[in-house]
């Protein structure tokens, strides 16, 4: 049965049509994985064992009687990040006020119920979905499979590490920090995020529960460890005209921007050495692939993007921060004219506290940006990237203030150092594809994110998956 969870979800969805295992064989070799490995990782944090059983059963007699066209994921078990809202589960989004709470599926949940997954678990996240590693009160810390001293990445950290101990083939997660990106390079896991609107954000939380809003900036998109499953998730929860059908991607064809030199953001060596290796392996397999600076103006995107990202995420700070961060906003306004860099607290103060005259000019320059990028879109298929400027780091649970990243040099960074690199994607509501791209010379795994224009999720996804099958893939971790 282990030999079972090695396969993907596209793997076992053939085997479940050919009848070589069934649903209720898979569900308990997943259950089993995942009791073999939550001591180490507490990555599941909340089962739902006799309905998913009930479920995955109705799924074989329905497949034995042959009663109806089954969906592409009929009896295909996963997880979902505890940010979504999935029925007869807990939806805490790591808040203990929020656990008991009644709720009804998710858009995406429901799409992925629909096409016959067996939903049994939930993943653990950072609380509110606002870290880059995963731990909360509720639930604890969640550990990286390879190496349990270090992060798994945030928000969907549970997911990625579930994702690499083979606990689960696929997997929902969302992205508005890197969250979606950052876990899938820690874990050396594949992960999409979509074009902005391309999948519904109802029932993520957060929001605040029941918030009908498609908020800023965030995305909903798949994870997994194989590209193909990317695709075929994502055609699941993309119910609509946007869905990512393009043909197979021909690598000698393939046209790449290397954006990995940029004297304003942090980038550890480690990290970029794996970048460039990768590249030059993307090389070796036929793609053209280019050097390039960042195609719009770093200083602006980065301006821009803090304050659409603060005004997002002050929703969910606690009234009483909001008003202090208001009180020290002359003196923040002071700093930043004295010299205060963009990732300091006086420029975070700004952006959260920022008016709707200052988010309208931020839009302004995201749409200025958005246009200046399609240039670069003309002579490339897409953008090759970093993702986060460290491997996985160390647990450190300190008020965010207090933390930084360390560089290989052991010379500390600025904490969110974090958000420089999967900015662009972000800002400018653009896709970006998740790749694993190597390791460190410690072992650690290194991702690299693809990123293409909007609306052109399709070719990334066709793009990635032949690098997957050419080039290189999800390797497990010794867990």
């Amino acid at each position: 049965m282990t030999d079972l969870l090695d396969l993907d979800a596209t793997a076992m969805a053939q085997a479940l049509i050919a009848k070589r295992v069934s649903a209720v064989e898979l569900l308990k070799a997943a259950l089993a994985r995942h009791e073999q490995t939550h001591d180490k990782l507490n990555a599941v944090v909340a089962a739902d064992v006799e309905r998913s059983l009930d479920r995955a059963r109705a799924v074989d007699d329905q497949r034995a009687k042959n009663l109806l066209q089954l969906g592409p994921l009929a009896g295909v078990p996963m997880t979902v990040k505890d940010t979504f809202d999935v029925a007869g589960l807990p939806a805490s989004s790591g808040l203990a006020e929020l656990r008991r709470r009644q709720a009804e599926d998710a858009t995406v949940v429901s799409l992925a119920r629909r096409a016959g997954a067996v939903i049994w678990g939930k993943t653990n996240v950072p609380v509110m979905a606002a870290d880059w590693q995963s731990a909360n009160g509720l639930y604890g810390v969640t550990a990286n499979p390879w190496d349990p001293s270090r992060t798994p990445g945030g928000s969907s950290g549970g997911a990625a590490a579930a994702l690499a101990a083979r606990v689960t083939p696929i997997e929902i997660g969302s992205d508005i920090g890197g969250s979606l990106r950052v876990p899938a390079s820690f874990c050396g896991v594949f992960s999409h995020k979509p074009t902005w609107g391309m999948v519904s954000q109802r029932g993520h939380v957060p929001p605040t529960p029941g918030s009908y809003a498609e908020r800023d900036l965030n995305v909903v998109g798949p994870m997994a460890r194989s590209a193909r499953d990317l695709r075929l998730l994502l055609s699941v929860l993309e119910d609509g005209p946007l869905a990512p059908k393009a043909p197979p991607a021909d690598l000698a064809t393939v046209r790449i921007g290397l954006w990995v030199e940029e004297p304003a953001f942090f980038l550890d060596p480690e990290v970029r050495d794996v970048v460039l290796q990768f590249a030059a392996e993307l090389r070796a397999a036929g793609c053209e692939v280019e050097p390039i600076p960042c195609p719009v103006d770093v200083n602006q995107l980065m301006g821009a993007y803090q304050t659409l990202l603060g005004g997002v995420l002050a929703e969910d700070l606690p009234p009483r921060m909001l008003r202090s961060m208001e009180m020290t906003r002359p003196l923040a306004k002071l700093a930043v004219r004295r010299g205060a860099g963009p990732l300091s607290v006086a420029a975070m103060t700004l952006a959260y506290t920022a008016r709707h005259t200052e988010w309208l000019a931020a839009d302004a320059v995201r749409a200025r940006l958005r246009h200046e990028i399609a240039g670069a879109f003309e002579r490339f298929d897409a953008i090759l990237a970093p993702i986060a400027p460290v491997p996985a780091f160390p647990h450190d649970l300190r008020p965010f203030q207090r933390r930084s990243l360390m560089g290989s040099d052991g010379k500390p960074r600025p904490y969110n150092s974090m958000l420089q690199w999967i900015a662009l994607a972000t800002a400018l509501r653009l896709p970006a594809t998740s790749v694993p791209a190597g390791f460190t010379g410690g072992g650690l795994p290194v991702g690299a994110q693809l990123i293409g224009p909007s609306g052109s999720d399709g070719r990334l996804l066709a793009l990635a998956q032949a690098i997957d099958e050419n080039v290189r893939g999800f390797q497990p971790p010794p867990l």
